[in-house]
């Protein structure tokens, strides 16, 4: 049994939230161990003026944190699921997948009771390349401009009125306590989630198998199903957590069902594919979705992506 377990975490008022809920779940687990919260600063936290697209997508998010459990000054990680690249380096493993607080996305607005009122040229902050696809599809008289920082900056860019609404995530606003914010809730039918949105992920070193055994119990398998069904999905794409690409899985009656979204640059259509399964192999279910996203060209459109990014 391990006496001390220290969790490395960014330095984001949510990340400390999520570290800190993460830490209570095991004190009560484990009374007698004696658990520390590492905040760090990482690469992604310090580029708030760029699209991450082009600085190397949202592992770098993860990059410093990994670093601190390879060399032994923390032991494990905590991370919004969805901040955490498709392809996991050799020498780590997700330990534990807790349940999933909502995945939906969230319109803010201090003037306007939703998308659908706002008139022409309104001005709407995100800084994601899956929300805007969708969203200017749905609403094309709408200017989508890049918005980055913690939540509270960004609702302080909205209060000053730099915005006329923005777009975050539910259950980041409430996991903050500012649930009271959210004007609306956006629909699945709106903007697909991204891959892994609601859910946290516990890492550590692969060759911990003690700690891997402590957080176990914190598992929740229902979530650890859908999450890895979605990031099947994304892995299979080749797309980036920064990347146009959305999932959704649910589990009803025994059935796990996928649903994707791939988007491009201004003005392309999006593809949809799902399909659903009762084997409840969420790898298999995922590569199927992303089977039927390739058949219409979803390659091609992160591609596309990918090159209006890179430097020229």
């Amino acid at each position: 049994m391990k006496k001390i377990i220290k969790i490395a975490t960014r330095q984001s008022p949510l990340a400390l939230w999520q570290a800190h809920f993460i830490k209570e779940k095991l004190i009560k687990k484990y009374s007698e161990c004696f658990i520390e919260v590492l905040p760090m600063i990482t690469s992604g936290d310090q580029l708030l003026q760029t699209s991450l697209a082009t600085k190397g997508g949202k592992g770098l998010f993860t990059k410093e944190l990994e670093l601190a459990l390879l060399s032994g000054e923390a032991h494990m990680a905590v991370h919004s699921m969805k901040d955490v690249p498709a392809n996991l380096a050799k020498d780590f493993i997700i330990a534990a997948i807790p349940e999933r607080d909502s995945p939906f996305d969230a319109f803010v607005a201090n003037e306007y009771s939703s998308l659908h009122t706002m008139p022409k040229g309104s001005v709407i902050g995100t800084s994601s390349a899956r929300r805007i696809c969708q969203l200017q599809y749905h609403y094309p008289d709408l200017i989508f401009k890049l918005l980055r920082g913690n939540v509270q900056t960004r609702l302080s860019k909205l209060d000053a009125k730099e915005f006329d609404g923005i777009i975050l995530a539910e259950a980041g606003l409430c996991r903050l306590g500012l649930q009271h914010r959210i004007t609306t809730r956006l629909t699945l039918q709106e903007c697909l989630p991204a891959v892994g949105q609601g859910a946290l992920a516990i890492e550590c070193r692969r060759e911990d198998e003690i700690l891997q055994a402590l957080l176990k119990p914190l598992q929740h398998e229902e979530t650890a199903l859908c999450v890895t069904a979605e990031r099947a999905m994304n892995q299979a794409l080749g797309g980036g957590c920064e990347m146009p690409v959305a999932g959704y899985a649910h589990l009803t009656h025994g059935i796990l069902h996928l649903k994707g979204m791939v988007g491009g640059v201004k003005g392309q259509p999006l593809i949809f594919s799902e399909a659903s399964s009762d084997t409840l192999d969420p790898m298999a279910l995922g590569e199927q979705v992303a089977t039927l996203l390739k058949q219409q060209g979803a390659q091609d459109m992160l591609q596309q992506f990918t090159s209006r990014d890179s430097p020229s």
